[in-house]
């Protein structure tokens, strides 16, 4: 394996998905304590994997387990064209933890027959429920949409997912309201986080809570037993206090000790190695109540770390000169921690597909009084970056060599600081007036929020400041950005959606809804355009200064919309700008695609890490290990790591 070209990168191809390998640099320069630290936290970040495909849908274990043992026993014909087109399915399956694509959250549609899987059930002993196996893959009525969120329809009752059972959307609703009530200005714990709401036999709504002793509690056990093996290589006293409380989380399951774990891990800010580990992002549920399980090792860029501090040093300069309402601008703003991080480890709802930037935690109030912590994951960024090299994407959808020029010149470092913006000033700016909930815009409130970040960052990559702090070498660079992001939302993220569907996932929707709306007001005011030529639309920006004003414009409106809960506003908003194609571009995105034959949606395989032993079997070194395949891990996870 060539560790120096693009080729170490790419693993797997299949569907619309390519599988990438990501590299640790550093990681085999870090003392041994650091060493067995990440591992144990890494063990950890495995073995939540299974509550994932559980809480993603009900059946998807029983899914996963079943195709599985097909793929496994099957020793007939496995290069014929049904059995790649299975295999595909699986592969799709490990890829969104579960029967649901992870972007789009449409049922995943077979390319094999109903009679072909009669035939491997047959020829494999299969001894599971063979017409369950066959309504979950085959009925499209079944389970059709893992998260709903159409306006005017009941988004609970008609999501997939495992969150709720025979609950309605306002008996969800006025359930998680009424435990808020009491709480000074919304500073409620996050009630409902780690639990299923579902009605008991008499029809009371109850909570069945994740925690140990209760449900998914064999495999947090197992967790904990990781955390606690960890806890002893704590590299300081306040690193071991927060792993100990997330342990005291997990047993308790309260969600006001994961309160305490949040507040003592944002004050964790000088331990290299860090981690997430639980159930913290809400994007899976069309209320953002409940949280995915999801975890993350890594540890700190030392040298990219001084970029982010720069900007987390100057967020109050930034704060109080953004173009929104100073009624919604925070007087004094409080713990911004940003660091540029090395991942080691993805597991749960970052794994194989991952973020590349995290700002935690998602409380409003304990990042209002005690702030926030910003990562930015650039070993994943690079690896998406070497991956993409000699692909042609720009060639195909640049048309000015200018703008080509810029994109290669800039692309990757303006890349990185919107990520570094967004991250670690855009979700951390503004405030909620009193008595406003986090809650408030309810099944729009992902979106918008994404938004505020984004804009935030656009709107500050064309400033001045920018370069007088050293983070971009020019007033040329954020250009490149500019124009790569309203190219991006308006057409190129649009081959991840499937032709005549609406856009459903909340960042996919937050990007359509910025460009859309920059593009109306700037293509009025001629600082925007497309362009035809040769019968493909190519996107032309005549005024970036115009673009600005008008980026800042619609941040002021998007934070006033957050800071009032104003519910109103923004469903007009997202419905109007956010939620629909150009189906003219849509097609034309596909095709374009389809001549180039890139993957739109693109993941990662973990690094293998095995600890060594000397003669008194005290550990000496942990080594680390890339050769592992995509259905080899995938398959050796589910071995090792199940429910």
């Amino acid at each position: 394996m060539d560790n120096n070209t693009s080729s170490f990168y790419k693993v797997d191809r299949f569907a619309d998905i390519e599988v990438l390998r990501y590299k640790v640099p550093g990681f085999e320069d870090l003392p041994l304590k650091q060493k067995l630290l990440v591992y144990h936290l890494s063990e950890a970040a495995i073995e939540g994997r299974d509550i994932l495909f559980d809480q993603n849908n009900r059946h998807n274990l029983f899914l996963r387990k079943s195709l599985e043992h097909i793929y496994t026993a099957y020793a007939g014909d496995r290069n014929c064209a049904e059995f790649r087109a299975f295999e595909c399915y699986l592969k799709q399956i490990w890829f969104s933890n579960g029967i649901h694509h992870h972007y789009s959250t449409i049922k995943h549609k077979p390319a094999f027959s109903e009679k072909y899987l009669n035939e491997l059930l047959d020829k494999t002993a299969f001894k599971g429920d063979s017409s369950l196996l066959r309504k979950i893959i085959f009925d499209a009525n079944f389970d059709t949409k893992r998260v709903n969120l159409a306006e005017g329809e009941d988004v609970i009752a008609t999501s997939a997912n495992n969150y709720y059972r025979n609950v309605s959307q306002k008996e969800a609703e006025d359930f998680y309201a009424a435990k808020q009530a009491g709480y000074p200005d919304g500073q409620a714990p996050s009630f409902g986080l780690n639990s299923r709401l579902e009605k008991d036999a008499d029809g009371n709504l109850q909570e069945i809570v994740w925690k140990s002793g209760g449900e998914y509690g064999e495999i947090i056990d197992r967790i904990v037993s990781h955390l606690e093996k960890a806890a002893i290589y704590a590299e300081n006293d306040k690193q071991k206090q927060v792993i100990d409380t997330l342990i005291d989380f997990y047993k308790d399951g309260n969600p006001a000790t994961f309160d305490k774990y949040s507040i003592l891990w944002v004050n964790d800010t000088l331990s290299k190695v860090d981690f997430l580990n639980g159930f913290i992002e809400t994007y899976g549920d069309a209320l953002g109540i409940k949280a995915s399980w999801e975890g993350i090792v890594d540890f700190r860029n030392e040298e990219a770390t001084r970029r982010t501090r720069t900007i987390s040093e100057n967020a109050q300069w930034f704060e109080d000169n953004s173009p929104v309402d100073a009624r919604f601008k925070k007087e004094q703003v409080k713990g911004v921690s940003a660091k540029v991080i090395t991942a080691c480890m993805l597991g749960g709802d970052c794994y194989p597909a991952t973020p590349i930037g995290i700002n935690l935690p998602n409380s409003n109030w304990i990042r209002q009084v005690h702030g926030s912590k910003s990562v930015t994951l650039e070993n994943i960024m690079q690896a998406y970056a070497e991956a993409a090299k000699g692909n042609g994407f720009a060639e195909e959808f640049y048309d000015s060599k200018d703008d080509l020029e810029a994109w290669y010149k800039y692309g990757f470092l303006t890349d990185v600081m919107h990520t570094d913006l967004h991250e670690c000033l855009g979700h951390g700016s503004g405030k909620l007036l009193p008595g406003v909930s986090q809650d408030a815009l309810k099944a729009y409130g992902a979106c918008i929020e994404e938004a505020r970040a984004d804009l935030f960052a656009l709107y500050y990559l064309a400033d001045e400041k920018m370069v007088e702090l050293g983070l971009l070498p020019d007033m040329e660079a954020f250009k490149a950005q500019y124009y790569h992001y309203l190219l991006n939302g308006l057409m190129t993220q649009l081959v991840r959606i499937p032709l005549n569907e609406r856009i459903e996932e909340a960042h996919m929707r937050n990007r359509q809804l910025i460009a859309a709306w920059v593009y109306e007001k700037g293509n009025a005011a001629n600082a925007v355009e497309w362009v035809v030529a040769d019968g493909k639309h190519y996107l032309r920006i005549n005024d970036y200064a115009a673009l600005r004003k008008i980026t800042g414009e619609l941040l002021a409106e998007i934070q006033r919309i957050k800071s009032e809960g104003d519910y109103e506003a923004a469903k007009n908003l997202v419905e109007k700008y956010g939620i629909i194609p150009d189906p003219v571009l849509h097609r034309e995105a596909h095709d374009r695609y389809e001549s180039l034959d890139i993957a739109p949606y693109k993941g990662f395989v973990n690094p293998v890490y095995t600890v060594e032993y000397d003669n008194n079997g005290c550990p000496a070194d942990v080594k680390i290990s890339y050769d592992e395949g995509y259905a080899e891990q995938m398959l050796r996870y589910s071995a090792a790591y199940n429910k």
